[in-house]
């Protein structure tokens, strides 16, 4: 059986190889085939085009990068459409992979599409396209599952894949150890974002913030792990041009270490705040885009919050900043408040356990045999056409 798959960034990276791995549990005999990165290729994709190439954020700066990502959809659309797979899976990226889906599903390719796009938060209109072009619906939060059941497209809550992964209570003083880390103080984790665009604008202004919190409180520790190569350079250029002496710790990778060590996180929105939720880590959430991007955004997006712990309590549960007002003027003060009140962290830990046991469902597992299901179902529904003629 041969699969197509196509993930657009880290986050879908590791959501599309947890799900390969349990189908082919199911499917010992599957084979992948789409775009993916390091992940998923262990898990045995052949890519045929480098997942860097579809990781753009932002409407303006998507528009930069729009030939060569058009290019890349029409040829994967005539690659799938020539050798049809037995089925198409879209992790994330649905700007990309929605209509990919579509063109597929026309010519009588299944299509899953795992991790809902916002369309409860932005671009409503957009739920039209996605019940043209999606068969199943793999739903990572619980909310999703109804409002796509309410708007007549098949929709599956499967939970979430960290939520699983991440242990209820992690383990600060291993974290610490393997980190190098003071076993005892406070330790502030910086994280800027996964994709280079982020760390350009949050980089800066997150170091100006701990150097603001340095001044206030000469005890703290700064960690900050970088996503690639390419960030880890940028936030070391930045840390060796301010030289303001503060212990400061940058290291490759390793953001869920740095997040069970800390004491509070300062972070790009996003699945970042998702995972400082999990590991029970007190936050506070900054989004910074270009102006033109965030100017759009004001009169698109719909809900109320974007840090993912308030959207999925569906109130403010922890401190975000976005755009102007991501300074820090508001982002020390905000972390500094956390730091210094231990009774409004105990809050949030409880806070966050609650959420985690909503989401933790076995999600790679729920999400396997969800496709097993569209497939099977699939396969009935032809035996009986057969068997009709």
């Amino acid at each position: 059986m041969r699969i197509g798959i196509v993930a657009g960034e880290m986050s879908g990276d590791y959501l599309g190889a947890g799900l390969m791995r349990e189908l082919r549990r199911i499917y010992p005999h599957a084979r992948f085939e789409g775009v993916g990165g390091r992940r998923m290729q262990a898990e045995g994709l052949a890519s045929v085009y480098p997942m860097e190439a579809l990781s753009v954020m932002g409407l303006v700066e998507v528009l930069r990068h729009l030939p060569h990502l058009l290019r890349i959809r029409r040829a994967l659309v005539r690659r799938f459409r020539e050798d049809p797979p037995a089925l198409f899976i879209g992790v994330d990226a649905p700007d990309f992979n929605l209509r990919l889906e579509r063109r597929l599903r026309d010519v009588g390719v299944p299509t899953v599409h795992y991790v809902s796009p916002t369309v409860w938060a932005w671009r409503q209109g957009r739920i039209r396209q996605i019940a043209q072009s999606v068969d199943c619906m793999l739903c990572i939060f619980p909310f999703e599952r109804e409002f796509f059941r309410n708007h007549a497209v098949p929709a599956t809550f499967v939970g979430h894949p960290l939520a699983d992964e991440i242990p209820m209570t992690p383990d600060q003083g291993e974290a610490r150890q393997a980190l190098g880390l003071p076993a005892d103080g406070p330790v502030v984790a910086l994280l800027p974002g996964s994709r280079m665009s982020e760390a350009k604008y949050l980089g800066p202004v997150f170091l100006e913030t701990a150097a603001w919190l340095y001044q206030h409180r000469p005890d703290l520790h700064f960690i900050v792990p970088c996503a690639t190569d390419a960030i880890a350079a940028h936030m070391r250029g930045l840390a060796a041009a301010r030289n303001e002496g503060m212990p400061i710790s940058l290291v490759d990778g390793r953001a869920r270490e740095s997040l069970s060590a800390a004491t509070v996180a300062l972070l790009a929105s996003g699945t970042a705040s998702l995972e400082a939720m999990l590991h029970k880590r007190p936050m506070v959430v900054a989004y910074k885009v270009s102006l033109l991007t965030g100017w759009l955004a004001r009169y698109l997006i719909k809900v109320p919050h974007f840090a993912m712990p308030n959207l999925i309590a569906d109130r403010r549960m922890v401190e975000e900043f976005a755009q102007h007002d991501a300074v820090p003027g508001n982002l020390g003060p905000a972390v500094l408040d956390l730091l210094e009140h231990p009774e409004k962290r105990d809050r949030l830990v409880a806070e966050f356990s609650a959420l985690h046991e909503r989401l933790r469902q076995d999600a790679s597992v729920q999400a396997a045999e969800a496709v097993s299901r569209l497939l099977e179902a699939r396969r009935g529904r032809i035996a009986e056409t057969r068997g009709m003629t």
